[in-house]
């Protein structure tokens, strides 16, 4: 066994591609209408789908916001210089909710940033 993907559900299709493609640096793998069921999924991510997780944005025609709950916590991205990362995604208008630094009660660097949604994705520096 091996995970697929995650799926979110979007209010904005296009806002939330220019996110995590513009922003992120990951690429649209996928994408499908499907008329009958009034919704359209897209998947994007870092490599093929045959070859690591992905994820898929659900976006339900007509549906502009979602609450996202208290079950939800976040998406996690391993990066090589999280300082540079945090400094790109602001320049290209992403959101950094916490900067980089020492996680609490521990040593890992971390940053946190959030999509056009609201869902939070934590970024964590790879240690060599």
């Amino acid at each position: 066994m091996r995970l697929l993907h995650t799926m979110l559900r979007v209010g904005n299709l296009e806002n939330s591609l220019r996110f995590y493609c513009d922003v992120l640096g990951m690429k649209l793998l996928r994408q499908k209408e499907y008329p009958e069921g009034k919704f359209t999924l897209a998947f994007v991510g870092y490599a093929l789908e045959s070859q690591q997780a992905v994820i898929e944005l659900t976006y339900n025609w007509g549906m502009d916001h979602y609450d996202i709950g208290t079950g939800y916590g976040h998406i996690a991205l391993g990066v090589d210089d999280i300082y540079n990362v945090c400094s790109s995604i602001k320049s290209k208008g992403g959101k950094v909710t916490r900067e980089p630094g020492p996680m609490k009660h521990g040593s890992t660097v971390i940053a946190f940033v959030e999509d056009p949604d609201g869902y939070k994705i934590e970024l964590i520096q790879i240690k060599d």
